[in-house]
């Protein structure tokens, strides 16, 4: 946003100086007084603690654990009887499901039912064909171009609010990258139109969960830390799943949720960098599945003679 526009709305929103609302920078021009994310613990004290998220992973200081196993997605592949209720939620753009969708295995120690997925992304730059990244997680330092979580709570609670103190929210992560356009999109990307101001809600027919992430063989490979809500309050012990394998969505499918999403009512403030900065790791430790792992190491060993055989054959 230029200097001209952004005093423009200083002067046609001062009245909002005295906001105690929690914002992202890319707010401040129209909400001065709002709190940004370094403030956010002013208003929310527990995002001032010890295992908040996002964070950067660093790749090479990542502990492989043979515990962690292939997810099962239970009606993933199945549209939901009802239809999705999108909305603008003044931060991101949500969709609220009916929990008929769920996880299991992925070492969770339960069932987890999926209750609404949202969107982190950055914004446009100059040029008419570019995009500065917005992940909330970052890879070795890299960010992505956007980043999809799905939210999902232990299967005993009725929804986020009880689960939350109860250490019952495990998110799904995934990354979105810049590739060919994604048909399987266009749906909910059409609909981003219907909802451009905070407030704005629309119904749209349900997608199949399975449609908007990877196939579910490319989701072996993942890394697993324990972490917190990115938006206030920061509630903790929020179990993260952020998964290797990147959704591949268009240019101009990312671009149309700067261009049809906005801060305000009036849509002069677009809905841009929506994401919390990478918070310190502190004593946590960040683990990876990888496909070598799916093969628990009292199996490699049985495996051991086999191939000690196969490979004596080989050179006589």
């Amino acid at each position: 946003m230029g200097l001209f526009q952004c005093l423009v709305l200083f002067s046609l929103y001062s009245a909002a100086a005295a906001s105690e609302d929690w914002c992202y920078p890319s707010q401040k021009c129209l909400n001065p007084g709002c709190k940004e994310p370094r403030r956010w613990v002013d208003l929310y004290p527990g995002c001032g603690g010890k295992k908040q998220s996002p964070i950067n992973i660093v790749t090479n200081k990542v502990e492989i654990d043979w515990n962690l196993q292939p997810f099962e997605f239970v009606s993933y592949q199945d549209k939901q009887p009802t239809n999705w209720n999108i909305t603008n939620t003044g931060h991101s753009v949500q969709v609220n499901l009916d929990s008929s969708a769920k996880i299991t295995a992925g070492s969770l120690g339960g069932q987890y039912k999926a209750v609404q997925l949202h969107f982190h992304w950055g914004r446009g730059t100059n040029k008419s064909y570019d995009m500065e990244p917005g992940s909330e997680h970052t890879i070795d330092g890299e960010r992505y171009a956007m980043e999809l979580h799905i939210v999902h709570i232990k299967e005993e609670y009725p929804n986020i609010t009880e689960a939350i103190p109860k250490n019952g929210v495990a998110v799904l992560g995934f990354f979105v990258e810049i590739g060919e356009e994604n048909k399987n999109y266009i749906p909910l990307i059409s609909k981003l139109k219907a909802v451009p101001s905070p407030g704005d809600e629309d119904q749209m027919t349900p997608l199949p969960l399975s449609s908007l992430i990877p196939p579910k063989e490319q989701l072996d490979k993942y890394y697993r830390y324990t972490g917190s809500l990115t938006t206030p309050g920061c509630n903790e012990d929020v179990i993260w799943t952020l998964f290797e394998e990147p959704i591949k969505l268009g240019l101009a499918q990312v671009q149309e949720f700067w261009m049809k999403l906005y801060f305000n009512q009036t849509a002069s403030l677009p809905m841009e960098d929506n994401f919390r900065p990478a918070q310190p790791l502190g004593d946590r430790t960040v683990y990876k599945s990888d496909s070598i792992a799916l093969v628990s190491p009292a199996k490699t060993l049985l495996l051991l003679p086999a191939a000690t055989y196969l490979l004596l054959s080989c050179t006589q």
